[in-house]
Order: structure tokens, then C-alpha cells, then sequence
């Protein structure tokens, strides 16, 4: 694929090359790619019967299944766009969708309670739909024979709104395409590869980075229908899955899980994380294990994949990687203000072909993201090191500045994660009348951590003490049983910094 190409087109040539290799596979459906071809068909038939044309929107509140994938390949056959939602998004979650993008569809699955017609908001004419994840959405009608162009809109995705209401982020088909074939040779995908796929489809990560590029290179996609870690053990040691992509949490769950004396995953020929940071203990555990060095990498919805580990040479713990081919990675100072401890330290600022288009209707936003010659501001703070290997330290917008010092909540994250009895921990800053802002943090301890010997706050700032000035450490530690996350792992710190036990007057 290259930027002149659409999703569609991309999927065709893998039917043209591969059509009787198996494209798709779960518990309940095995299609090769001249099947998945006349799916694709049979859903673009049912969305046309249902007065979807080039150019509407669809609105996909749907469970993980093959519905989800005919339907979204539908709409990049037919030139109408993806709009995907969590599948337990509330309904005043699914009506701001709606008044904000004005939906002609809204396709729902059959399985929840929470899919009544009685409890679907209904606005701008938006019809419902009801589909099963594990129907094949089949219908007869004629569709447009114009095929999408590509710089046709693909894919409206809204953000996860931390800091203010989703935004929807614009993803057209040649910068989607852009990225597939980046991530296709970086991470040397073949036909001959079988991706499991555990991850939500409703995310750029899911959708896009792991589903997509399995099928735009002949590959086999094998779906379940969600992430069990005992499940996913069996089908990493079968011999049949050469990838695997995850988020820290799963990588932590499958640690927990892994059989005692289970042979390792020898066919799994790449391990993948991202959405969030991966601990370089849960990566040494993993790497003692299976004898694998899982590959991190770093992108967002706006730009797909930006920067990655390599897959032949040196992958650095608590890196993200050198730029990827194609993509210009630059470290820019941050807002007068707030200067950093590092002159190196700055926003992460990126450039590329696949770079989106902007937030649908939100003109202002989409100017604030750029600088004045046209690179991204990712609201990520890191560095590149002398090899040009990405290190993040945060988000810009979760910098803490404590009495007129700053404060990056990785760095105090790192030093508490160091405990022997912490298995992770999050850092925010939370208002304080003599600081500014208060240093504060979420810890949850391992499982096997002893009666009587767990650490209580004093033991925890003695510990962080040395390995932290001062200015860094914690003023108030809330021990919790999990940290706040949305669906792809990251933790929500605007959530934790809400915490009653977070917000004192401080020490």
C-alpha cells in the first residue's frame, strides 16, 4: 500500500494475491480472503438497504466480532466512514456522538440490555440498527460503483476527551494507507503471519495498527472476542500465532497467568506494546519467560504509528524507538514557564504522510495542534537520545510544576515502581495553597506482598528519598486496590486526582 492507496484497494490486492489463504478466523467463523471478499459485499448490500451512501457517517456501538470488521470494511468499500464507540458507552455518551457528528446509522449490538430502542437517543434522523458480533450483516441492494477516493474521510475516532469533551480526530484513506504500509515493513509482516488479536476494535490500536495490517498483507486475522489470559496462553503456545500485540496490562495479566511448566512460544516471532508506558520489570519478566524482547512503540490516534523499537537490532527498556521510516520526530521546548530540567526535555512534536486531517468541526483545535510549519504537537514531553531512540516522560498537560520546580510524573512513577512490593503506582498533581501544586500518587502493591511487611507511606517516601530530590516527592500516598484505566490500559489521572485521599492541604 502507499499514500495513493485506499483501505479497500489495499484489501482487494490481498484478494487478488491470497484469495484462498484464510483471512479470518474465530470461534464461530473461518473465511478465506475470497469469502471475507463476498462478506464484505453481502455488508455493504445491508448498509445500502439501509440508506447509508458515500460520505455518511456510521456510528459502531457494537461487542468485538465479525460484524464489527464486515461493517467497518463495508464503509471502506462504499466511502462511507467508521465511527467507532465503546461498546458500553452510556447513552448520554452515544447521543454527544451523535449531535456531534450527525450519524446516519447507528448500529448497535443485540446482546445488551443497554441496546433498547426505548433507552437510544434519536437525533438528527439518525436511524438504529441491531446486529449480533457474530452475524454476518447480509443484503441484496445496489451500491455506489464509484470507489472511495484517498483523500476521502475513512474514520472519524473520538479521543478519550481528558482534557474537555472527545474530540473526533479525521483519518483519511491515503493516511491510514500510509501507515499500514510503514508498520508492514518495519515489523516485516507476511502472508505468512497469524496475528492473535485481543484488543479492542473500537481503538486506533486495535483497528488499525493490529487488524488492518494483518489483512493488507494477506496475513490471518484470528479475533477473540477478548483478552483472557489463560485463553491466549493456549493460542500463544499452539505453534499456530506468529504476533501478538498488547498493552502493559495485558502483559502483566499474562505473567501472572503463565502455565508453571508450559513450554515457550516459540512460533510467536513478535511481541508488541503500546497505549501506555511498559514497566522494564514486566519487559525483563516477559524476556526471562518466553525468551522474547517485547517491542515498544509509540504513536496516537492522530497519527497512527510514529516511532518504534526495531524488530532486527537494539530495543532499549523504557524507550519507544527511533522515528519510523517516513515519519520526523522532533523535541521542541516547552510553553515560557515552564523550562525543563533537561535542556532535551520538550514536546514531542511529529511530522508525516499519515498525520490526520484535523478534528471534525473543531477548527480552532485543529490549528492549536499544529505549530506554524505544519508539525504536530502531540502534548507528549520525552527526549531522543544520541542513537535518536524516543524516551517519554509525560504529557505536557500533566507536568507538575511544585513550588516553581517541575515535576515529570514518570520519573517519581519509576522510582516508587523500584519497590519490591509496589506493582504499580501513578503520579498527578492536584492543587495546593502553598505549592501551587502537590505532588501525589496512587499506589496499588503485588498480591504476594506479606502480611506485615507492606509498606506504609513513611516506608515508601524513605525508599523514594533516594532516588528523588526533594521537590519530587509525594506529598500524600492513597493505597488502592487498582488504578483508574480506560479501555486501552492508560491510567486516567484525572480521575485519580479527584480522589478524596489526594486532595488534602498538603505536608
Amino acid at each position: 500500500m502507499t499514500q495513493d492507496s485506499t483501505l479497500d484497494s489495499g484489501l482487494r490486492a490481498s484478494l487478488a494475491k491470497h484469495a484462498k489463504r484464510t483471512a479470518f478466523a474465530s470461534s464461530q467463523h473461518t473465511l478465506t480472503y475470497a469469502e471475507l471478499d463476498k462478506a464484505v459485499e453481502d455488508a455493504v448490500g445491508w448498509l445500502a438497504e439501509r440508506s447509508v451512501t458515500p460520505g455518511d457517517r456510521v456510528l459502531l456501538q457494537m461487542d468485538k466480532g465479525i460484524a464489527f470488521l464486515l461493517l467497518h470494511l463495508a464503509n471502506m468499500r462504499m466511502g462511507s466512514v467508521t465511527v467507532p464507540i465503546h461498546p458500553l458507552s452510556t447513552a448520554q455518551e452515544v447521543a454527544y456522538a451523535i449531535r456531534d457528528c450527525s450519524p446516519l446509522l447507528l448500529v448497535c449490538g443485540l446482546q445488551e440490555d443497554r441496546a433498547q430502542p426505548s433507552s437510544l437517543p434519536e437525533h438528527n434522523g439518525t436511524a438504529v440498527a441491531f446486529v449480533s458480533p457474530s452475524e454476518r450483516p447480509v443484503g441484496k441492494a445496489p451500491r455506489q460503483s464509484d470507489p472511495p477516493q484517498p483523500g476521502d474521510l475513512a474514520c472519524l475516532l473520538y479521543t478519550s476527551g481528558t482534557t474537555g469533551p472527545p474530540k473526533g480526530a479525521r483519518l483519511l484513506h491515503r493516511q491510514l494507507a500510509a501507515n499500514i504500509a510503514i508498520l508492514a515493513k518495519s515489523w516485516g509482516w507476511t502472508p505468512e503471519d497469524r496475528l492473535l488479536h485481543v484488543l479492542p476494535l473500537f481503538h486506533v490500536h486495535g483497528l488499525f495498527v493490529a487488524a488492518s495490517v494483518a489483512l493488507h498483507c494477506g496475513a490471518t486475522l484470528e479475533l477473540a472476542t477478548r483478552f483472557e489470559p489463560s485463553e491466549t496462553w493456549k493460542a500463544l503456545l499452539s505453534g499456530r500465532i506468529s504476533l501478538f500485540m498488547g498493552v502493559p496490562t495485558m502483559y502483566h495479566r499474562l505473567l501472572s497467568a503463565a502455565p508453571a511448566t508450559a513450554p515457550r512460544p516459540t512460533a510467536v516471532r513478535l511481541f508488541t506494546s503500546g497505549s501506555a508506558p511498559l514497566r522494564p520489570e514486566t519487559l525483563r519478566a516477559f524476556e526471562a519467560l518466553t525468551g522474547q524482547v517485547i517491542l515498544e512503540r509509540y504513536g496516537m490516534t492522530e497519527v497512527g504509528m510514529a516511532a518504534s523499537n526495531p524488530l532486527h537490532g537494539t530495543r532499549k527498556p523504557g524507550s519507544v524507538g527511533p522515528a519510523l521510516p517516513g515519519v520526523g520526530l522532533r523535541i521542541a521546548p516547552p510553553p515560557t514557564g515552564r523550562e525543563p530540567d533537561s535542556e532535551d526535555i520538550g514536546e514531542v512534536q511529529i511530522s508525516g504522510a499519515s498525520i490526520f486531517d484535523g478534528y471534525w468541526n473543531r477548527p480552532e483545535q485543529t490549528e492549536q495542534s499544529f505549530t506554524k510549519d505544519g508539525w504536530l504537537r502531540s502534548g507528549d514531553l520525552g527526549f531522543l537520545d544520541s542513537d535518536g531512540y524516543l524516551h517519554l516522560v509525560g504529557r505536557e498537560k500533566e507536568l507538575i510544576i511544585s513550588g516553581g520546580l517541575n515535576v515529570y510524573p514518570r520519573e517519581v512513577e519509576t522510582a516508587l515502581d523500584e519497590h519490591p512490593y509496589v506493582a504499580e503506582s501513578a503520579v498527578c498533581g492536584v492543587p495546593d495553597e502553598d505549592f501551587g501544586e502537590a505532588v501525589v500518587a496512587g499506589v496499588v502493591l503485588h498480591a504476594k506482598s506479606q502480611p506485615g511487611s507492606v509498606p506504609d507511606l513513611e516506608e515508601l517516601l524513605a525508599w523514594a528519598r533516594v532516588r528523588l530530590a526533594p521537590y519530587k516527592l509525594p506529598k500524600r500516598i492513597a493505597f488502592l486496590t487498582e488504578l483508574p484505566r480506560n479501555a486501552m490500559g492508560k491510567v486516567q489521572k484525572d480521575r485519580l486526582s479527584s480522589l478524596p485521599e489526594l486532595r488534602g492541604s498538603g505536608s
